[in-house]
């Protein structure tokens, strides 16, 4: 294995030697050397033949002090690489040297406050600058849209749109952790708007202190990636269903009661006949007295923000097409044997409103069409 000095690299670079930087994103957002290839460490030694198709030429790598670079280009050597070489004291002895350095279109605040989610091979700086770009519709700012609003704030989402006609009341704080006691009375999108911007005032929040019918819901959903459900009645569940199916829009599911609760994702829109929408799963709506609210069923405090931290996760990975979403799943959460169940959920070829070829019925009167049980 060879190596050289950062002056020596340098003049190998500018003879046509390829330089790679090793480093996570977040690292090189500190600043690389001039001209150098960012690629993990991880993601070469995993696919060379992606990034080097050419086993005989010349590579230099670099990394922060050199250990890294040492260890990748063993790595590479042992499958056939011939022509690679590490650069002493990796990028700390390249600024020393005086060398040209350059730094990634982001600022210092970015770099550091996302450093460790930009460790992850599946985000980095290209993932985390894909949710600063996205826009996410949170309806309700209670018990499900308190924790999802966190997480998806903290995670670097740049706009939540958060639509709630309520006000912050006592008996909310034992679940809804985005109010405090000092604003009881206060709007809960106002109130949210002050946590989230504490949190981070990167994420711009757009505080919306309507109630979401018929009439608006396509204007909140204008120009959004990802819709969360947060909501805690039937009516407004079958209408933001149907809204995201007619929009193209995937729609992040989630309800609790008492001990129990329940997530999935909702893609009908842009998945015709392979994913279903909340109707297949709920063709008709129970009837109130098989389901209550949580004011007059109880729910215990905890209990949204698991289902509310599923939907960020959720609508975090959609965000970035990445894993597996619970499209046509349902995961079921019982906190007091602490087990999860997965249900396979399938679209339904007769639904109303998502089948295949099938043009949009229209909204109804959901208030109507839940107090007669679907009729």
């Amino acid at each position: 294995m060879r190596s050289a000095g950062p002056a020596q690299a340098r003049a190998r670079q500018q003879a046509g030697a390829l330089l790679i930087d090793l480093r996570a994103d977040h690292e090189r957002a500190q600043g690389c050397a001039e001209g150098a290839l960012g690629i993990a460490r991880e993601a070469l030694e995993h696919e060379p033949a992606r990034y080097l198709p050419d086993v005989d030429a010349e590579v230099w790598l670099i990394c922060q002090r050199g250990m890294r670079s040492q260890a990748a280009a063993l790595a590479l050597a042992a499958q056939g690489y011939r022509n690679v070489g590490t650069v002493e004291g990796g990028t700390d002895a390249w600024q020393a040297a005086g060398l040209p350095m350059t730094k990634p279109d982001i600022d210092e605040d970015f770099a550091q406050r996302y450093s460790r989610q930009m460790r992850l091979p599946d985000v980095g700086l290209e993932g985390q600058q894909k949710l600063e770009a996205a826009r996410v519709l949170l309806v309700g700012a209670g018990g499900l849209g308190s924790p999802a609003a966190l997480y998806l704030a903290a995670a670097g989402v740049g706009t939540l749109r958060i639509a709630d006609d309520d006000v912050v009341d006592l008996s909310n704080l034992q679940r809804q952790v985005l109010h405090a006691q000092a604003r009881i009375g206060m709007p809960k999108v106002a109130s949210a708007a002050l946590t989230l911007s504490a949190l981070n005032p990167r994420t711009r929040i757009e505080a919306v202190p309507e109630r979401v019918t018929s009439a608006n819901v396509e204007r909140l959903l204008d120009g959004v990636d990802a819709v969360i459900d947060g909501a805690d009645n039937f009516p407004l569940r079958y209408l933001l269903s149907d809204a995201c199916v007619k929009q193209g829009k995937p729609l992040v599911y989630g309800a609790v009661h008492r001990f129990e609760g329940q997530a999935s994702v909702f893609d009908a829109g842009r998945h015709r006949g392979v994913a279903p929408c909340y109707r297949c799963l709920f063709p008709q709506p129970p009837s109130p007295e098989d389901a209550p609210n949580c004011a007059e069923a109880g729910v215990l405090g905890v209990l949204p923000g698991v289902i509310g931290m599923l939907q960020a996760t959720e609508a975090i990975k959609l965000l970035l097409d990445i894993g597996q979403p619970l499209r046509g799943r349902l995961l079921r959460f019982d906190a007091l044997s602490m087990r999860f169940r997965e249900t396979r959920l399938l679209p339904d070829p007769q639904c109303p409103v998502c089948a295949p070829n099938l043009a949009f019925p229209g909204y109804v009167d959901y208030e109507a069409f839940c107090a007669g049980g679907g009729q």
